[in-house]
């Protein structure tokens, strides 16, 4: 197998479905999707298609777009949404269960600023244009603890590459994570790239949440189980 980072559309993620979705939840999904759901564009032949601005993917002005990388059930991007209703949240998440999760909360607060791209991340990140992203975020990653599986890791360079590609100069990358060894991990990573300073000078700067910075139900599990989190935050720098 190629290193996933070398490879334009690289997979970052796992399974698709869980259990099935019940009639009220594959209603909703039948209701919403066909309205937030983003699909990019296909082109003939071997040429690429040009880069889509995300405002294209929204019917209302919205001051800034933020991504989500691998949203779960959804309750971060939702709450997001509902804080901040001039900002388009685009969320990328493949795996059925948890798209559902999301659209109940569409469904339920009335979200007219939420877009769901239902594959793979880097799909939806190579067809954006440079300095498009006002913010982004990758909330408890899968670990992939074991060594052979590293490559998979969605924190990678070459995807922190294209996080600072996308995201405008003064842009913050938030990530959260409760697996240690990933934290030195992502923490590497980070600062070996140029692009990004980390927003830290104490302990607490990390090891608590941020009041804007929703909790996940995954986050609320681990913690419950004893688990600490790690949430760390990083500003893209300015572009000389």
């Amino acid at each position: 197998m190629k290193h996933l980072e070398d490879i334009q559309g690289s997979r970052v993620y796992g399974r698709r479905q869980g259990k099935a979705l019940s009639e009220a939840r594959q209603a909703r999904m039948d209701k919403w999707m066909p309205e937030i759901e983003i699909r990019l564009p296909v082109i003939e032949g071997e040429e690429s298609a040009p880069p889509v601005p995300p405002q294209e993917y929204f019917t209302e002005s919205l001051r800034d777009y933020w991504l989500e990388i691998g949203f779960g059930k959804g309750e971060h991007l939702a709450a997001q949404a509902a804080a901040h209703p001039g900002v388009g949240m685009i969320g990328s998440e493949p795996f059925l269960n948890g798209v559902s999760g999301l659209v109940d909360q569409v469904d339920q607060q009335g979200l007219s600023n939420v877009r769901v791209f239902m594959d793979d991340a880097r799909l939806l990140m190579d067809s954006l244009p440079d300095q498009s992203l006002g913010r982004a975020f990758i909330l408890f990653p899968d670990p992939w603890p074991k060594a052979r599986h590293h490559k998979r890791r969605i924190v990678s360079a070459g995807n922190i590459a294209v996080l600072a590609r996308l995201l405008k100069d003064g842009a913050e990358l938030r990530i959260g994570t409760d697996h240690m060894e990933y934290c030195r991990w992502i923490m590497a990573h980070m600062l070996d790239n140029e692009d990004f300073d980390w927003l830290a000078d104490k302990p607490q700067n990390w090891q608590s949440r941020p009041e804007d910075w929703p909790a996940t139900r995954y986050e609320t599990k681990s913690l419950a189980q004893g688990r600490k989190s790690s949430y760390l935050r990083f500003v893209r720098r300015p572009r000389s």
